[in-house]
């Protein structure tokens, strides 16, 4: 894991100045490199590896929607290598690898980089979320200005967004990711803790999960016809 010194981030040969957007909230985004054949291959199951692959991209273009006008620093953690032309506006976001064995560890070092910068709210998101806002991801600092935790809970047990005012470690431990007890575990791990739930939002992972939305018809006419 890298560590941050003076507010700044060092990416290969390019230097982030945190204190250009005068904001003490951090937005985490984990994404995974859209490539054929990887990634969403439960959904890939059921529409093919192309369908899946362009609704990924898809979900990709609408989080940086969501995300590009929102008043934090923005780091887009990638899960196999740091693309410099891609949809992600270097002058907008900054750009790191996630660092760690599974999603656990990764999450609690990207958490842990961002709190030794001294960001005093830190949020993290996946990038596969259209049931997601902007005033969602918004509503969860505001949430952190009272509490100091939020979390977003997904349909399916687990979370959308997770938010913190301190490092927690147990958060990212003893969890089985990808299942319907991260949810609740997680919430355990919280109960002496001040939190705020978040409404709750439908992921994407499943072709059940897509089939009746208008915005992916498009990518299922070779299923429905």
């Amino acid at each position: 894991m890298g560590i941050l010194q003076n507010n700044k981030a060092e990416r290969d040969d390019k230097v982030i100045d945190f204190t250009l957007a005068n904001s003490n909230n951090l937005l985490l985004i984990f994404t995974r490199n859209p490539e054929l054949g990887k990634g969403k291959r439960r959904l890939a199951a059921t529409v093919g590896d192309e369908s899946a692959l362009e609704i990924y991209q898809f979900l990709l273009n609408h989080t940086v929607k969501i995300t590009s006008h929102l008043y934090a620093e923005k780091l887009v953690y990638y899960s196999e290598e740091i693309w410099e032309k891609d949809i992600w506006d270097n002058s907008r976001y900054g750009k790191k690898l996630q660092q760690g064995k599974d999603l656990g560890v990764r999450m609690s070092n990207a958490f842990q980089e961002g709190f030794q910068n001294r960001f005093q709210k830190i949020i993290i998101i996946g990038s596969d979320m259209f049931d997601l806002s902007q005033e969602d991801i918004e509503n969860g600092f505001k949430a952190l200005e009272t509490n100091d935790f939020v979390v977003g809970p997904a349909e399916d047990g687990g979370y959308y967004l997770l938010g913190m005012k301190k490092f927690v470690p147990q958060l990212f431990k003893d969890k089985d990711w990808g299942t319907e007890t991260v949810l609740k575990d997680t919430i355990t791990d919280l109960k002496s803790e001040k939190i705020a739930l978040l409404d709750t939002r439908n992921d994407v992972d499943y072709y059940e999960d897509i089939k009746d939305i208008e915005a992916f018809k498009p990518f299922l006419k070779h299923i429905n016809s």
